[in-house]
């Protein structure tokens, strides 16, 4: 089965040095050698000052730049891993460095469509809606959102370039490690919080191209970020 693991902590203004950078790089490379066999997919991503988050759906799309003050973690990066069952999935979610400072957030996959096009200037666009609010897959209603977002895809054309729906927030884990102690908290998440609910890949030109595909997805919100590029660690 696949999973999704979003990388939340808080957002630093400040460049690490390189003595500190040396140490984070080294971290990663060390958790990917571990885990490399079941990592799909993922990818840091760039500061949120260079995001967006659109609002107000394709029909009145409103467009936010970042930063996003009102966080107290912010998304840092994403994986996609396939594990044989969520058990396995948190405890390679447990060795991700992401863990000892911040939080790592694993959700399964309803169904994981990995990129068909090379990763060129990418953005992913996380899809979130209010968490009283998610529909259950395979219900009419999911369905018809479902087809929605195929209509999409098929409307941009190689922009769109993969993705995945998540499971409703029930089913995620958090994953947080302190002091060598792994700690799990299981959803739902605060009452009113915005959720994960599902992503897609973008390939586009510039950012303005990823603001006009990503205004196009059927989704109450969705938070913009340019990957960094790094993946191949």
């Amino acid at each position: 089965m696949y999973y999704f693991a979003l990388l939340l902590g808080p957002e630093s203004t400040d460049e690490p040095d390189a003595a500190s950078h040396a140490e984070i790089m080294s971290a990663y490379e060390t958790f990917h050698a571990k885990f490399g066999s079941a990592i799909r997919a993922g990818d840091a991503l760039l500061p949120s000052a260079t995001g967006a988050r659109i609002t107000g759906g394709p029909d009145a799309p409103v467009v936010t730049d970042g930063p996003f003050a009102e966080a107290a973690e912010v998304a840092g990066g994403y994986y996609v891993f396939e594990a044989d069952n969520l058990d396995d999935a948190l405890t390679i979610a447990a060795a991700i460095p992401a863990c000892q400072h911040g939080a790592v957030e694993v959700w399964p996959m309803v169904e994981y469509m990995p990129p068909t096009e090379p990763l060129n200037n990418t953005w992913i666009a996380l899809l979130l809606e209010p968490a009283d609010s998610v529909l259950a897959p395979g219900t009419p209603e999911w369905n018809e959102i479902a087809a929605q977002h195929g209509k999409f895809a098929a409307q941009v054309g190689a922009r769109a370039n993969g993705g995945a729906p998540l499971h409703v927030p029930s089913t995620a884990t958090t994953v947080r490690v302190r002091d060598g102690e792994v700690l799990l908290s299981d959803g739902p998440y605060i009452e009113g919080a915005e959720v994960a609910n599902g992503f897609h890949i973008l390939n586009v030109a510039d950012r303005d191209e990823a603001i006009k595909v990503a205004s196009m997805i059927p989704a109450t919100t969705i938070e913009l970020r340019q990957l960094m590029g790094i993946s191949g660690l």
